[in-house]
């Protein structure tokens, strides 16, 4: 099993905090955030390979802290040659590349490099191998005000995902896509067919698409989540981290 990271976004919603930084490379809690997720992936026996896939702009950026961080996992940094937000691959896009370039025939997990969260990985990764298919995290805000028009909701059968609608304004549920996924490897070919149908952009759109063309399944959690896409969620972020 590989695991991807995405942090090859601009984070434009951040300007100008990010306009010369990295977002997963902001700190919480005097923590760069792409470390938090880190110390989540580092504790799974089944990961060796760790790939940061970022871009053009911030490559330099990333090598600087990739020296100076220390890691049981074998960590690797891939360019994915854009330079701004007009020209991005896409969050799909930048998963197709990663699998291409490093030829990957394995399960891999994909977190987005600004996501936060409390629940262990190893769980999820669990929870995927006994329904033996692709999934999705799922934290459950309890609430649909919550998830109105914000994030992708997912809707449940079971365990068995059966719909997800990306940032709807009637949500079915208030289960909000955390952007964190394990896909199975049979499942690439959908990836591929993605790119082919121009949805190289949004994960949320993809997941959409790998419902109704395989089996997914959703795991559900109720600890912490942060989507650091904004000042209010950052500063969140950090009132919880530096009380944890």
């Amino acid at each position: 099993m590989k695991a991807i990271i995405l942090a090859a976004g601009y984070a434009t919603r951040l300007y100008p905090l990010t306009e010369n930084q990295p977002k997963p490379l902001l700190e919480v809690n005097k923590i760069p955030i792409i470390e938090h997720i880190l110390e989540k992936l580092n504790t799974i026996k089944n990961i060796r390979d760790i790939y940061i896939v970022t871009n053009a702009r911030f490559y330099d950026l990333f090598r600087t802290w990739h020296c100076n961080y220390t890691s049981p996992k074998n960590i690797v940094l891939l360019n994915d040659g854009t330079t701004s937000n007009d020209d991005r691959l896409g969050a799909v896009g930048d998963i197709y590349h990663v699998i291409q370039e490093k030829e990957i025939n394995e399960d891999i997990v994909v977190i987005a490099g600004d996501n936060l969260f409390g629940f262990e990985l190893q769980q999820f990764i669990t929870f995927s191998e006994r329904n033996n298919s692709s999934s999705v995290a799922f934290c459950d805000l309890k609430d649909v005000e919550k998830v109105r028009r914000r994030f992708g909701v997912g809707v449940l059968q079971g365990e068995k995902l059966i719909g997800f609608e990306e940032k709807p304004l009637e949500p079915s549920s208030a289960l909000a896509s955390t952007a964190c996924y394990l896909f199975k490897k049979e499942d690439f070919q959908f990836i591929e067919k993605a790119m082919e149908r121009g949805s190289a952009d949004n994960t949320g759109d993809f997941v959409k698409f790998l419902v109704h063309n395989s089996t997914v399944h959703g795991f559900v959690f109720d600890e912490h989540w942060f989507d650091i896409g904004s000042f209010e969620s950052l500063k969140d972020a950090e009132n919880l981290y530096k009380n944890i």
